[in-house]
């Protein structure tokens, strides 16, 4: 009797120090993996981080739909990390580079500060913002290549991850052709951003070209990658010699 009363005590012992284990094991990779979440995206528990809205075409103040569905995938990413964003207008935010996270969205038609960001931080990508030809109106250029949109078919965004200033907190771009193609963007960087950090590093910049693929059916859904335009977005363009 004496014998299996120990044998059960000790099972007993066994199994509770082996749960224990696990558990200490499993919180060890979960915080572990926070950690490094919150460093990709600059994003300490408590801290505040930007997210800066464009406007909807013909509008001031309202935002597109799909719009609202991109802020509302990166305000999970954000609470995820134990951060709290801090929703303004394009034309009200008045930040410096690097002091918090930021996140802005939209092409530079629809988005003052995304107008500010491309020449200060992106000097060899531009984006059209001229409505005629309609062919050419959101056509990125960036290396001597032209990437133009088939609205519906092949549209293309920047997602761009850049570091600047006193702090170096990063500031994420999404700058779209579409609303769709912001949403793609958000959507692109929380399912992705283990692969994209361990490429580039928890405190690495990357500029990179990504194709939305039929969104009449798709949406956000399917995206490509284009290109990696790190070096070359991030190097201004040389002047065109004198004639």
């Amino acid at each position: 009797m004496n014998e299996d009363l120990r044998n059960v005590v000790l099972g007993v012992l066994a199994t509770g120090v082996s749960g224990s284990l696990g558990w200490l094991t499993r919180t060890y990779f979960w915080r572990r993996r926070l950690r490094r979440k919150q460093a990709f995206f600059g994003l300490p528990s408590g801290s505040e981080c930007l997210l800066v809205v464009n406007r909807l075409a013909g509008s001031e103040r309202g935002v597109h739909a799909t719009d609202v569905s991109a802020l509302l995938e990166l305000s999970a990413l954000i609470k995820d990390c134990g951060a709290r964003p801090r929703i303004v207008q394009h034309d009200t935010a008045r930040q410096g580079l690097g002091e918090i996270a930021e996140f802005c969205i939209g092409g530079p038609f629809s988005n003052r500060r995304m107008a500010a960001h491309l020449p200060n931080l992106l000097p060899g990508l531009t984006m059209n913002v001229e409505q005629e030809p309609p062919e050419d109106r959101g056509m990125f250029t960036v290396a001597g290549e032209t990437y133009r949109p088939e609205w519906g078919v092949s549209e293309y965004v920047v997602l761009a991850r850049l570091t600047r200033g006193e702090g170096a907190r990063p500031v994420f771009l999404l700058c779209g052709q579409a609303a769709v193609t912001n949403q793609a963007a958000a959507r692109h960087l929380a399912r992705n951003y283990r692969a994209l950090s361990g490429k580039y590093g928890l405190d690495g910049s990357f500029v990179l070209l990504l194709r939305v693929v039929n969104s009449q059916a798709y949406g956000p859904d399917v995206v490509e990658l284009v290109a990696d335009l790190t070096r070359v977005a991030r190097t201004p363009q040389a002047a065109p010699a004198a004639t």
